[in-house]
């Protein structure tokens, strides 16, 4: 009998004849057999695990250009990676960002008419950290070497590591920052007379002074009626608390391995406070449109802190009425801080959470989305809507000129300043804890929502003839604040085991 070796890639068929070629009967036969297990093994040879098509599917919550950018992505990757990885994603919107973890949550318990689980979805640390509890999410981390994890800003994998081991369960997308947003055209005038500056700017303590000359400036403009103007407004007032008190040296919401120690420091708060609460009721800030921009565009305010992606709605005209409205240009300058406090920064922003399927699956979902992240991709995805990419390559201003040489003047002042406050600030964003969501939502209502209530009783008070000072002088007293710091104490211990409260 003939012997060729299998891996002389002649053909099963071929090695058969050859094989029986001269042999005896009982040789046939048994060299029947075995030719019949070499080629069944050689066909097989060809249907790698690897090459089994596999469909991802994607939720996302972008909306508008977010949205045709991912999309222009997804595509891409199913036309070139994925059609050589055999690996297809189908992406799509939820709606808000609320209807996707609504959805989710849904899936994740089997509700009644809820769609299957995907095998991808946006999400933000407490809805991941949900999920994860449940048993619903994979841990990224063995997925990826340490080469490919040193590729991202540390600070970005850790906010998926709930556990404080390594684990990767929140996966990042595109990041941002807050910053300050100026409509200088407004503010030129202003600082020609009085001698403000950019610069006062850059404090807390700066930006309170500097928003009561400005109240004192405008209400000079016509004597004879109080109609002074606000400077300052906040889009996200639990950043402000947050990352306010870490500049103070406090970490509100202490997080390790998903156990909360509140630490409401009462005299963390007082500064706060003072530094929001009371120019608020003064008419120094103000807070009256769905988001700060809205107040820009009225005439409200003149400048706002708020996220880097808000710098697509930051208007290009002031109308103060159907009549009476102007052009305006846009300053980007860095937010601001409480002058002796540490360098924190808040780093915000939905990252991809994976769900448990196949080894096979899950595999798929990594090679996905470190394509999606990669530099010359995640580039693309974030920069028109004002987001960061993740990747340590990625963020600096000469790698997104070269991969997005077609960026707006306005988005290029926008995200330099981001760049530069990621990469000089330590960056501040809560760890997920159970009821975690709910402590955050209290911060952030508790303090806007009281000097909200409490401004409407001066106005009230001041269109009876009573001056600012008269209408607004009990709510400037100690016992004011200790009362409102007191009920929101109470409010968030009870969100928390009692044995981790701590301050006073």
């Amino acid at each position: 009998m003939t012997i060729i070796s299998r891996q002389s890639g002649a053909d099963p068929l071929v090695l058969f004849f050859l094989c029986c070629e001269g042999s005896s009967m009982q040789h046939k036969k048994a060299t029947t057999v075995l030719l019949s297990s070499v080629l069944a093994v050689s066909l097989l040879g060809g249907c790698r695990a690897s090459d089994k098509p596999i469909t991802l599917t994607v939720w996302t919550y972008y909306n508008g250009d977010q949205l045709a950018s991912f999309e222009r992505l997804v595509e891409e990757f199913n036309t070139t990676i994925g059609k050589k990885e055999h690996i297809t994603v189908e992406a799509s919107s939820q709606g808000s960002i609320n209807d996707l973890e609504k959805n989710v949550l849904d899936a994740a318990k089997g509700r009644v008419g809820a769609l299957a689980m995907p095998n991808i979805f946006s999400a933000y640390a407490d809805t991941a950290y949900t999920l994860e509890q449940m048993g619903q999410v994979v841990d990224l981390s063995p997925y990826l070497t340490e080469k490919e994890k040193a590729a991202y800003l540390p600070n970005y994998l850790e906010e998926g590591d709930f556990s404080n081991d390594g684990s990767i369960y929140l996966f990042p997308a595109a990041k941002s920052t807050e910053l300050l947003f100026l409509n200088d055209t407004d503010w030129q005038p202003f600082s020609e007379a009085t001698g403000a500056s950019y610069s006062d700017l850059e404090t807390i303590e700066g930006l309170v002074s500097t928003a009561a000359l400005y109240y004192s400036w405008t209400d000079a403009q016509t004597p004879a009626v109080g109609d002074g103007k606000a400077l300052f407004g906040r889009d996200a007032m639990a950043n402000y608390i947050l990352v306010g008190a870490s500049q103070l040296g406090c970490t509100i919401f202490d997080v390790k391995n998903g156990k909360m120690t509140l630490h409401f420091d009462h005299d963390v708060m007082r500064t706060l406070w003072d530094n929001y609460y009371v120019p608020f009721i003064k008419g120094y800030f103000a807070a009256s449109g769905h988001f700060r921009s809205d107040d820009i565009k009225t005439g409200n305010i003149l400048a706002y802190a708020g996220s880097t992606s808000s710098a697509t709605f930051f208007p290009n005209q002031v109308a103060t009425s159907y009549s009476d409205a102007h052009s305006i240009s846009m300053k980007v300058l860095p937010c601001p801080k409480f002058a002796d406090g540490d360098a924190y920064a808040v780093q915000q922003g939905a990252g991809m959470v994976v769900t448990q399927g196949s080894e096979q699956e899950i595999k798929a979902c990594v090679t996905f989305l470190k394509w999606f992240t990669a530099p010359e991709n995640n580039i693309s995805f974030s920069v028109d809507p004002g987001y960061l990419p993740v990747t340590k390559a990625a963020n600096n201003m000469t790698a997104i000129h070269q991969q997005y040489p077609s960026l707006s003047d306005s988005m290029d002042i926008v995200l330099t300043e981001a760049v530069h406050a990621i990469t000089t600030n330590s960056l501040y964003t809560t760890k997920p804890f159970e009821n975690g969501t709910e402590a955050r939502s209290v911060l952030e209502h508790a303090m806007s929502d009281q000097a909200s209530a409490d401004l409407l009783i001066i106005r009230d008070r001041m269109e009876q003839g009573q001056t600012l000072d008269e209408a607004s002088a009990e709510f400037l007293t100690d016992d004011h604040f200790e009362a409102w710091y007191s009920s929101t104490r109470s409010t968030l211990s009870a969100l928390v085991d009692q044995e981790t409260l701590t301050g006073e």
